[in-house]
């Protein structure tokens, strides 16, 4: 498994698995975070580095959405570490196995019944500041897909928001994205927030993604 920090509190973990795999590991003053756990051979891994890092327990694993391949390490993580697990309300019947994914035939649990939290919404609808992280939700490649935005440090954890090559934006997988239109309208909120540096799972690291936001949009990319 590669490490990499992405910026002062953020730490990228990737592993292959015909395409590359990332999970997020966010330093908070008490602690860290998980976004996202990849798959089942990133556990022991995923550990390991935080037990080095020496920042402090794992306090939460926080989902961008409940794909396997996001989720498949919660349940060796959870055997050594006890810590909630976060997820948008509306992905979490999905996650669970209580409905089929968009465009699936049969519903696929990719969690245990009752073991994800709803992230927390405000009286405005929006969701709530989790540590450092700001989730927003970005429907398209799954119904209740998030990302989540590290302030401070102007980097996204777009999840499967998008792909990428070489540094530009690339529309996300069409074969697991069971609605395209709405995954790329959802994009919209790289340009109101204008990252510094867009992360992805599926692809490497984007600089500045305001600057091609719009020619995403119109379907250049």
């Amino acid at each position: 498994m590669k490490v990499k920090q992405l910026s002062k509190h953020i730490w990228s973990l990737k592993t292959w698995l015909i395409i590359p795999i990332h999970v997020w590991v966010v330093v908070e003053e008490d602690g860290v975070v998980l976004v996202d756990t990849g798959i089942g051979l990133m556990t022991k891994g995923i550990l390991a580095f935080i037990d080095k890092l020496e920042a402090g327990p794992l306090k939460a694993i926080m989902l961008t959405h409940g794909h396997s391949d996001h989720t498949g390490a919660i349940k060796g993580i959870l055997k050594q570490r006890s810590v909630p697990v976060y997820a948008h309300r509306i992905e979490i019947p999905y996650a669970e196995g209580k409905l089929p994914y968009p465009g699936r035939k049969k519903a696929q649990p990719s969690i245990e019944p009752g073991l994800a939290k709803p992230l927390q919404e405000e009286a405005s609808g929006e969701l709530a500041l989790i540590g450092s992280l700001k989730p927003y939700l970005t429907p398209g490649h799954s119904p209740g897909h998030v990302v989540y935005y590290h302030e401070q440090d102007q980097v996204m954890l777009a999840g499967d928001l998008f792909t990428s090559k070489k540094g530009q934006l690339r529309k996300p997988m069409k074969m697991f994205t069971h609605d395209m239109k709405e995954a790329v309208a959802s994009s919209v909120i790289v340009r109101k927030l204008q990252p510094k540096r867009l992360e992805i799972c599926h692809g490497d690291s984007v600089l500045l993604p305001g600057q091609q936001i719009d020619a995403y949009l119109a379907g250049q990319y």
